[in-house]
């Protein structure tokens, strides 16, 4: 792995939450990804699912992690089932990880071939009353044609064992991981600290005639060199009216001379995930227009994020920065009184220029699990992301932090990254002189 080791007592105590929720006598069967092709023997990237991450901390393909809490014999409340190598994966693929590493980097002790899962699975089934499964529920897109390694153990366990009690795992994951342990917490500010590197090395390629791709590949390479496993998502950089567009990620046009640039990204470190937007003059120097907007998104931002604290409803929370918002749009002239006063309540005036969410819950997935219909919590780690997008003068604008809920209040984990006006320009500037 590139990143440094996770100490074992984060996924021992993981699992000890997880399964103090489960029912009497019932078991858990959390899978692996599947490493997905490309075209011909090509394949993506792997990444873990992060239910088996968060309970284990094995990143490897045809992995299963069966938790049974009640059984009889100790050594099989817990196993991991992961793939054996043999002499032709050792000459293709080379090593994986033996069952010494994975007892290691979990803290599980009984580990098994996955050949060996459908034989212990049936001695486990005879005596459990009940069954939780993985499912990505989370999941946003419409994913109908897919058939994944959580769909096929879903498929398998009913076919096989169809009148037992089926439980989803996710009604406790989702429970727990909004929460973050202090393990987690120090490496989401590590994927951040990598994060303000690739931007500042941004800040000092900059300059008109540069494309974005290009600006983009200062971000990948501090991320690779600093030991992250990848983009927490495809980074947006997107200059001028390309910014008007919330996820435009194609990269491709290059930065003119008076251009503003809105730079969306995040480095995933150990899994744990960053999520973070700044903007910034092409040439070094906002324009007066540029720099009345800018102010006023990070007015938003200072202002907004002091209502990101526990016992706070999402819902709350969101109507509060669509004021602050809202009072910004009207200084900048770009809506009027009479106008709000005469809007649809279905439909107000401020979503021409405003029209996402500034807050989701950031982790394992840069839009982590948790209910919104529950008040925020100490330990949690939310986004804060207020913009105003103004197609018609090629501006858009969006700065977002990333803040952890503490007793009071919150603490920004992005403090060293640069958003002040003056900052920023200097900083290129600084660069260009040099």
């Amino acid at each position: 792995m590139r990143y440094d080791s996770i100490p074992v007592s984060l996924f021992e105590n993981n699992r000890k939450r997880f399964t103090a929720k489960m029912q009497n006598n019932s078991l858990a069967i959390l899978t692996s990804n599947d490493v997905m092709p490309n075209n011909a023997d090509d394949v993506m990237g792997f990444a873990q699912n992060n239910d088996l991450f968060y309970l284990s901390g094995i990143e490897q393909d045809e992995t299963i992690l069966v938790l049974y809490p009640d059984a009889f014999k100790e050594e099989n409340r817990a196993i991991l089932f992961v793939k054996e190598a043999n002499e032709q994966t050792l000459i293709w693929d080379g090593d994986f990880l033996s069952k010494e590493k994975v007892t290691a980097i979990s803290g599980i002790k009984n580990v098994k071939w996955i050949d060996e899962f459908e034989k212990t699975i049936q001695l486990f089934a005879f005596e459990a009353d009940a069954i939780y499964l993985g499912h990505n529920e989370h999941i946003k897109r419409l994913t109908s044609e897919m058939n994944t390694r959580q769909d096929r153990m879903i498929q398998w366990c009913k076919q096989k064992y169809p009148l037992h009690q089926y439980e989803r795992a996710a009604k406790i994951t989702r429970e727990l991981r909004p929460v973050k342990s202090e393990e987690e917490i120090d490496l989401i500010k590590k994927a951040v600290s990598i994060s303000v590197k690739g931007f500042k090395a941004l800040l000092n390629a900059v300059k008109p005639g540069i494309k974005e791709y290009e600006l983009e590949a200062e971000l990948a390479y501090q991320y690779i060199k600093n030991g992250g496993n990848r983009h927490a998502f495809k980074p947006i950089v997107a200059s001028g009216k390309n910014a008007c567009s919330l996820h435009y990620n194609t990269n491709d046009s290059v930065c003119k001379d008076g251009e503003m640039i809105l730079v969306d990204f995040g480095v995933c470190y150990a899994n744990y995930n960053s999520d973070i937007t700044r903007c910034l003059p092409v040439n070094g120097k906002f324009s007066a227009r540029q720099k009345e907007v800018y102010e006023s998104v990070l007015h938003c931002l200072k202002e907004g994020s002091k209502f990101l604290k526990p016992g706070v409803l999402s819902k709350d929370y969101e109507l509060q920065m669509a004021n602050l918002i809202e009072t910004e749009l009207v200084k900048l002239k770009l809506i009027t009184l009479d106008e709000i006063a005469a809007q649809d309540p279905q439909n107000p005036a401020y979503k021409k220029y405003f029209m996402h969410g500034t807050a989701h819950y950031l982790g394992l997935d840069v839009h982590d699990v948790g209910l919104y219909s529950k008040p925020f919590e100490k330990g949690m780690v939310l986004t804060c992301e207020p913009g105003i997008y103004i197609r018609e003068e090629g501006i858009g604008c969006r700065l977002e932090n990333d803040y952890l809920l503490t007793e009071n209040g919150n603490i920004n984990l992005c403090e060293e990254m640069p958003i002040e006006i003056i900052e920023i320009e200097q900083l290129i500037n600084t660069k260009n002189k040099s």
